[in-house]
Order: structure tokens, then C-alpha cells, then sequence
């Protein structure tokens, strides 16, 4: 979880330091041409890792020292971070390497880089006689009568000992992949086109790596060494965080994805400037962009964010985009537009309502969406209106108390946290006053977080919606509501992030971003009852099923993270209700509705069917094995397979993101813009059978509280008696 209103001062010495001497050349940005790239360590990176070593080892929550132990420990992560599946190097590569293991910290602090580069470079070497060996294979064909399996998960396996070894690995890939798209319907000269043009397109992606690219790799692989929270963010990716908490940035108002060598336009923002010129249409390709009257600069076969780099710009200054029509392959126009800020309202709260239908009636339950725990943090300094989650949300109950709703549901499905602050004030709209959360910092330094506006906003029957996507923030948040006996959890269990980071700005004495920034660990948080969430997370009251892999997906499927533990003393609170006295009418009442409900039971199997098939190690590649594999999951999992079910009111795939099991052997970006927008459309449409049960639940709690005064009297929150 980000902090960033804690931004650290960084001392003056180590900022001399990090200054001193220091020549900053950006990249020119690169094409897709089938030449290596030149990557080599530039005085910048050398500087920033230097800088890097002191404040890790002086702000860390957990600091362990950079010595011989860290170094082994960022070889292995680096080679893990380029080669996850080992389907690169040989064993021979890493043995040629093997010395760096012990001599990475020596490096570091000599301001020495070209072996982390050297490394990347050998790969780039590899993946380029990969693509020749892609061609050989897919030119013999493939039998597949015969009976032989494929293991697609390869991060444990050992390294390929030679050439043979690893071109076997790559066939059976290569028949794999082959025989996705043949049990798809497509015929041997449109695979083998889709084959070679999605390793060629692998391929152009490595050789467009820029060496900033590979030591944001390195810096990543020696931050994570740590545990799994701390990061290293170059230029650009902190200016990506700086606007995913600010939720604006001074732009176009388009989402662009790369596609066919080509920027194309994904999305276009409501009120941006590309939308109100009616000039710019999805699917629309930029090939040149030019700034104000200046010269229009080529960008065929650039990275997304090499475009984006001059496209973005200070407001009310202007960009001139050559654009390419969607559909059109010469009819070239240009679209001058004017730079303006954009609110990135649907990454913004959001609310809606549901007529929730329960044994004794129909129930208008109010729901909230938090996709993040966002704040504006620079207009918060100079703005008393800045833009924050807890401002929305408050917005949003006022205009829900007008709908009438009689309970709400906070759900924070996929909310991988924020701003602690947030989460702080978030909790504070449904307590009077009180602790929220505990931090404990790495000096042993106990503070405790309090809400200390009086009054809620709403007082009313609350529900919190999780799953194991839900980290940090949002994890304060349920637990604090959970601890105070102020609403009810519903979900699964929670992802396990019980950690602090702040964010160390290293272009404190720069005129223009060149050094990043370092997200670093420097707390953990405990909820007011004294334990923490991290590794185990927030434990539902109801669970629901859920899709999600949780043996591969959580703070416990990290091979380092910090350990749950206890405060010797919690803080003083009042819980102000008893949730635990409705658990079992409202259980009882859940159990009966989902036995009954053919969506929610549906649901449930198909649950249970992925977890099983997410359980397989290996993969057949005979053809009659596979279409009888096909088979029963198209039988036994429609609604997964279907997007046309959803009009017909069967259940979808998953409450927060259907999921597709029907398998057309296709890469996203493989499959046409308009179908990739079709399906996006298909799932944002699909019924909600989590959200829908969890409603009818609350209408349950709202039933109880008002039939039995008793059970009220113990159980309710504040204002329902």
C-alpha cells in the first residue's frame, strides 16, 4: 500500500552524491527492426543504484544488508524476472554467469552494471535464435496421434542442459499452441501464418527493449529481494503511479494499445479533447505525431509508451496526430487537437443500485464500487476540493440516501489498495470516532490511525464485498469494519497485504524526472484488535466461491514475505454492534437461497471445475484426448463458454470478471479490436451472481433487525434499533 502523503526527505549528502557527475541521455525511442539493441548502463542508473543501496538499508522495514547473500538472492530473481519459464537460457548461460551471484553488491556500490546488462543481452541472443528454430519446427509439422504431454509451467524445472534439450521444450510448446488453434477451427496454412507472426511479434518486442527498461528489471528483481512490496519505479512508471492516484493526467482522452506495429486507439475518455473533435474513432491508428507547428515525427512500430511520451503534454498546448482510419490502409489525416486535464472517472467510486429479492419481500440495496483507495495528493496541498475516494464515496451515500436504499455494500473486489490516509478517512463515514489501524515501524514504533471526525454517513445496514484481490487498503478497511461489529463481510479471504510503503522521490533536486522513485516497506499494519492481516488477510463472515487461484494468487504465494504476527496490546476501542449474533439466521438463510438458485449453484461447480483443471501439471497433446477434454468442459462449463448467456440470465463466469474457458487458441492482441471490445462489452454486462447474493444478504440482515428487536438491539449498527 502507498503512502504518498509520507514522502521521505532524502539526506544531502546522499542526494550530492547521487548528483554528482551525473549525464542523463534519454533513449531515442526504437523500431521494430530485426537488429539487436544497444544496451548498456548509462551514469544515471549507476547513480540511482548507488542511492538505492543507502536508502534500502537505512529505511527498510526489514533492512538486511547488500552483501553476498542479497547478491545471490537478486541473480536468482533477475534471471526469474527475463526467463520465468526457463525456455531461454541454457544451463550454460547461467554457469557462464555464475560468478555474478556473489559480486552483484560489489558492483552496485562500484557503480559498475554490465553484468546485469550482459545477462539481458545473452537473452536477447537467445530469443533471436529461438525465432529461427520457431521456423524449422513449424515447417516439419506435427503428429498428434501420438501420446505425449506437455509441462507448461517450467519456473521450477531445471535449466536445458543443451541446444537438443531446449529445442524439444520449444516443439512441444510450438505443437501445444499448434493444436489450441487447430481444436479452434482454424486450418494448417492460417496456423502456421498465426504462429509465425505471434513469435516474430515476440521477437520485436525484445529486440525494442531500451536500457531502461532492462535496469527498472534489475532494480525490480534486487527490490524484491526484500519482500515482495518494495519497488523500484524509473521516470515513466512513476508518472503512470502519480496519475493512477491522482485519477487525471494531461492528455488526449485516449487508451492506446499497441496492435499490428501500429498505436491504435482503444478507448475514448468522455470529455477529453480526442472525443468532442468527433476526428478520432476507435480502432484508428496514429503513425505520426507532431507538437504544435513543429514536424510530424514517424512512429510506426513504436511501444505504446514511446507515443504516449509525446502525445501527454502541459495543458492547452497542442498536438497534431497523423492518423491512419480504422479500415483504411492510404487515407491519411491529420487531427489537431488541444492538451487538456482528464478525470479517469471509471477507475473512479461508482454506485448503483439492486432490488434484492429475499424470502419475505424485495430489498433497494445500495451499492459502492471502490476500484482504488486514490488521492490527489498535489492538489491536496493547495486545493481544499482535491479529488480523493472518501470524497466520492461520501458524494455517492448522499445521493444513495435519496434513492432510499435501506443498506449498502461497499465492494472491493480487485481494490488493490492506495493511500493509508484514505483508507483511514474511508472508515471514518460508517464510525462515529476511534483507531482504525495500528502501524508498527521497523525501530518498533507504535502509532495508531484515528478517525477523528464525529459522525457517519452512513449508519445504516453495511456489507463489504472481498475476494483475494483485495490488498491492503482495502483490507483495512474490512478489518476495521469487521472489528467494530459495524457490518458484515462477505467474499473470500483477502489477499494477505499487511505491509506499509511510502514512496522516496530521487528527482528531489532535478529540474525534469531522471532518477524514479523507490516504493519501500518501511511499516506493517496491525488491525486495532493487536494481529495483523498480513500473510492470512481478512477472514469473511459469509464466504462465497470464488475463481480466483489462491495457491498461486496472495501475500502467501510470495517465497518471502513477512510473517503474520501479533502486537502485545491492541487499541482501545467500543465495537458498536454484534454481527455475530445475526451470523446464524443469516448463514441459514444463504445456505437455503444458494441450494435453490440454479446461477449461484452453477456458479459454485464451475468454481470447483477450474480449481480442478488449474490443478493439471501437464497438458496432453494427442488430438482425440484433447477434443474429448474439449468437449466435456463446453458441456460442463456454458456459461463460461457463452457470452450470448448472458442476455439469456444464465449466470456469468465470475461475479467481478467472467472468465472464458472456451478456448480459441488466440493471444489477446491476436484477436480482432472489435472483438476484444465485444467481450469486454459481454462481461461488464454479465450478471453479478456474487453481487446479487451478497444484496440479497443484506436484505436478510435488513428482515432480521427489523422483525426481532431483541436480535437488533445486539446486533444492529447504529440507527437501526
Amino acid at each position: 500500500m502507498n503512502r504518498p502523503l509520507s514522502r521521505l526527505a532524502l539526506p544531502a549528502a546522499l542526494l550530492a552524491l547521487m548528483f554528482a557527475g551525473a549525464v542523463f541521455a534519454a533513449p531515442a525511442p526504437t523500431t521494430a527492426a530485426k537488429t539487436p539493441p544497444v544496451l548498456q548502463p548509462t551514469a544515471v542508473h549507476a547513480d540511482t543504484a548507488l542511492a538505492t543501496a543507502k536508502l534500502l538499508s537505512r529505511y527498510h522495514y526489514q533492512a538486511k544488508p547488500l552483501d553476498d547473500a542479497m547478491s545471490a538472492q537478486i541473480f536468482e530473481r533477475y534471471l526469474k524476472a527475463i526467463d520465468p519459464n526457463r525456455s531461454f537460457f541454457l544451463q550454460a548461460d547461467i554457469d557462464e554467469f555464475a560468478s555474478a551471484r556473489t559480486t552483484l553488491d560489489d558492483a552496485i556500490y562500484e557503480r559498475r552494471l554490465d553484468v546485469p546488462f550482459a545477462i539481458f543481452a545473452r537473452h536477447v541472443q537467445r530469443v533471436s535464435e529461438r525465432m529461427k528454430v520457431v521456423r524449422e519446427i513449424l515447417a516439419a509439422g506435427f503428429d498428434f496421434s501420438v501420446d505425449e504431454s506437455y509441462v507448461p509451467d517450467r519456473a521450477d524445472a531445471p535449466w536445458a542442459q543443451s541446444a537438443a534439450e531446449l529445442r524439444e521444450i520449444w516443439r512441444k510448446r510450438i505443437k501445444n499452441d499448434w493444436l489450441r488453434l487447430k481444436l479452434a477451427g482454424q486450418k494448417a496454412p492460417e496456423i502456421r501464418a498465426t504462429l509465425i507472426k505471434r513469435y516474430e511479434h515476440a521477437l520485436d518486442r525484445t529486440l525494442r527493449v531500451t536500457s531502461d527498461d532492462v535496469f527498472q528489471l534489475f532494480m525490480n528483481a534486487w527490490a524484491s529481494a526484500l519482500e515482495p512490496h518494495t519497488s523500484y519505479f524509473g521516470p515513466r512508471a512513476a508518472e503512470d503511479f502519480s496519475i493512477s492516484m491522482k485519477l487525471s493526467l494531461v492528455g488526449i482522452g485516449a487508451v492506446l494499445q499497441e496492435r499490428d506495429d501500429y498505436v491504435t486507439v482503444r478507448e475514448l475518455i468522455a470529455g477529453g479533447p480526442a472525443i468532442l473533435s468527433g476526428k478520432v474513432a476507435v480502432g484508428d491508428r496514429i503513425v505520426g505525431v507532431a507538437q504544435g507547428k513543429g514536424p510530424i515525427v514517424d512512429i510506426s512500430g513504436w511501444r505504446v509508451t514511446e507515443a504516449v511520451d509525446l502525445i501527454r503534454g502541459a495543458p492547452n498546448t497542442t498536438v497534431v496526430l497523423d492518423i491512419l482510419p480504422a479500415g483504411a490502409d492510404t487515407e491519411h489525416r491529420l487531427v489537431t487537437l488541444v492538451r487538456d486535464k482528464i478525470q479517469l472517472e471509471q477507475q473512479a467510486a461508482s454506485s448503483s443500485v439492486i432490488e434484492a429479492k429475499t424470502a419475505d419481500g424485495t430489498h433497494r440495496i445500495g451499492v459502492i464500487k471502490l476500484p482504488s483507495f486514490y488521492q490527489d495528493v498535489e492538489a491536496r496541498r493547495s486545493n481544499p476540493q482535491f479529488r480523493s475516494a472518501t470524497r466520492d464515496v461520501s458524494r455517492l451515500i448522499e445521493g444513495l440516501k435519496r434513492d432510499k436504499v435501506e443498506a449498502l455494500i461497499v465492494d472491493l473486489r480487485n481494490n488493490v489498495g492506495g493511500s493509508l490516509d484514505e483508507a483511514v478517512s474511508l472508515t471514518g463515514l460508517f464510525i462515529d470516532t476511534g483507531p482504525v489501524v495500528i502501524q508498527h515501524n521497523g525501530r518498533g514504533a507504535v502509532r495508531v490511525e484515528n478517525d477523528t471526525i464525529s459522525g457517519m454517513d452512513w449508519e445504516g445496514p453495511l456489507g463489504v464485498l472481498i475476494n483475494r484481490a483485495s490488498a491492503s487498503a482495502a483490507e483495512i478497511f474490512a478489518a476495521a469494519i469487521q472489528d467494530y461489529g459495524r457490518g458484515i463481510v462477505l467474499g473470500e479471504d483477502s489477499f494477505g497485504k499487511g505491509t506499509v510503503q511510502t514512496l522516496l522521490n530521487l528527482d528531489e533536486r532535478t529540474r525534469k524526472p531522471r532518477y524514479g522513485e523507490l516504493k519501500i516497506t518501511i511499516a506493517q499494519f496491525f488491525r486495532i484488535t493487536g494481529s495483523t492481516t498480513q500473510l492470512r488477510g481478512v477472514t469473511p463472515d459469509i464466504a462465497l466461491p470464488s475463481f480466483l487461484d489462491t495457491e498461486h494468487f496472495g501475500e502467501s504465494s510470495y517465497d518471502n514475505p513477512l510473517p503474520w504476527s501479533r502486537l502485545p496490546a491492541a487499541a482501545s476501542y467500543h465495537p458498536v454492534g454484534n454481527i455475530t449474533a445475526l451470523l446464524p439466521a443469516l448463514n441459514l438463510r444463504h445456505e437455503r437461497r444458494a441450494a435453490n438458485d440454479s446461477s449461484f449453484r452453477q456458479f459454485s461447480e464451475e468454481a470447483n471445475e477450474l480449481k480442478a483443471l488449474r490443478q493439471r501439471k501437464t497438458i496432453s497433446l494427442n488430438e482425440a484426448v484433447r477434443r474429448a477434454e474439449r468437449t466435456y468442459q463446453m458441456t460442463h462449463l456454458k456459461s463460461l463458454l457463452n457470452p450470448t448467456s448472458v442476455e439469456e440470465g444464465e449466470s456469468s463466469a465470475s461475479g467481478e470478471a467472467p472468465v472464458s474457458l472456451e478456448d480459441d487458441g488466440l493471444l489477446a492482441n491476436e484477436r480482432s479490436l472489435s472483438a476484444e471490445l465485444a467481450a469486454e462489452k459481454a462481461r461488464k454486462a454479465a450478471r453479478d451472481v456474487l453481487l446479487n447474493e451478497s444484496a440479497a444478504i443484506l436484505g436478510d440482515m435488513v428482515e432480521l433487525l427489523q422483525s426481532d428487536p431483541a436480535l437488533a438491539r445486539r446486533g444492529a449498527a447504529p440507527g437501526i434499533n
